[in-house]
This record gives structure tokens, sequence and C-alpha cells, in this order.
């Protein structure tokens, strides 16, 4: 056969092994193709429950960009259960497919750990790192960094956020509802000033007491 060109019996290999889910590596010299590695990803096994925590907590759509074929590109999105997938990206492609998103809902978060994902996550409304396996340039360009790759703290991430939005709303609840009451009383003529300092060192202990509830979590 030509000088470099592969078999039709490799090609068909190759494809083979590309539509179970794995990525092939060539092996050969000037004349001929000598062998094939095929390379599969593993799925955690902490993958399709991450992706369930995320639904729970109010994520409309989990899409997985990534730059491998689209074989093994579907195999591991089934296995995790993402909601869609794109594959074959280029770190631009990645980018563009951020965009797209954005569009259609506004506010896209980007969870990445490699030099390829970081022009996304700074595309994106919020960049996530892989701190443990995260490349430097995608932990510098990220906006929070995961000190574990426990993909199911990112869930756990959201709710605490929107428990910590919660507390601060109360803390100033709290804060000006107390001053508003010492206001009406001092305008009434009963207030001392035992009750103004009562007041605003009780503002400051429920604002600290009320914080701390978030350690528990």
């Amino acid at each position: 056969h030509e000088k470099g060109a592969e078999t039709p019996e490799i090609h068909d290999i190759a494809l083979s092994m590309e539509d179970a889910g794995h990525s092939v590596v060539a092996i050969g010299n000037d004349s001929h193709v000598c062998g094939l590695i095929s390379v599969g990803d593993v799925v955690r096994v902490e993958s399709a429950a991450a992706i369930r925590a995320l639904k729970a907590a109010g994520i409309v759509e989990v899409t997985m960009l990534t730059g491998d074929n689209q074989g093994t590109a579907q195999a591991v999105a089934a296995a995790a259960g993402v909601d869609t997938f794109q594959a074959e990206l280029l770190p631009e492609g990645k980018v563009n497919a951020v965009r797209a998103l954005m569009a259609t809902h506004r506010h896209v978060a980007m969870v990445g750990d490699g030099v390829n994902d970081a022009p996304a996550m700074a595309e994106a409304s919020l960049g996530i790192a892989m701190g443990a396996i995260g490349t430097d340039v995608a932990i510098e360009t990220a906006d929070i960094a995961l000190m574990s790759d426990d993909l199911s703290r990112i869930a756990w991430l959201i709710g605490h956020s929107r428990r910590t939005l919660f507390v601060i709303q109360q803390n100033i609840a709290f804060a000006l509802g107390l001053k508003l009451i010492f206001i009406a009383l001092a305008m009434a003529g009963v207030a001392t000033l035992w009750m103004a300092i009562a007041a605003d060192m009780g503002a400051s202990l429920l604002v600290i007491f009320n914080g701390l509830r978030l350690l528990r979590d």
C-alpha cells in the first residue's frame, strides 16, 4: 500500500475503538502503522451522583465540553448523566460554547482543571478550578478554586453560598430593626445611654452569633 498510509483494516479497528469510547494512539514508521493503543477514560464513581446533586440544587443544564473524540465523549456523557456534550473542541471552541450557553442562560459556571479550560473559565460568569489537580493557569484564572477534586463539593458550594446570602440578609434586618426600635424609643423620650449601649452591642452580638451558624455546614 502507499507509503505511510493506513490500511482499511487499521482504519476500521481505530473507528471501532473510538465508537467504544476510547481515544486511539497510532504507532508506526515511515512505511506502515505498527499498532494502535486504546486509552479509555474512567468515569469517577461519584460523577453521576454529583450531577444529580447539581440538578437538585437548581442547575438548569449541565454540559460537558471536551477535546476528546465524539465516541469517547458520548460514552462519558452517558455514564455521568450530563444533559448535553460537545466533543473535539479546541480552547477557542470551548470559549464559543460558553458564549452560546450564556446567550441562552445568562449565568454560566465553567468547571475545569487544565490550560485548555482557562479561556472558557475566564469567559464564563463563574470559573471553578479543581485545585488539587488543576494547572496554575486554571487556578489563577478561576474565581473559585476547590481544595479537593470532589465534584460533589460544587453542589455543596452552591447551597452554602445561598445560606450565606440568607444569613447576611438576616443580619442586616436584625441590625436595622434594632436600631429602628431604639430610634422610636428615643423619640418617645424613654431612651437612656445604657439602652443605646445595649442596642449597639446587642446588634453586634446578634450578627456574630447568627453568622456562626454557618460553621455547622
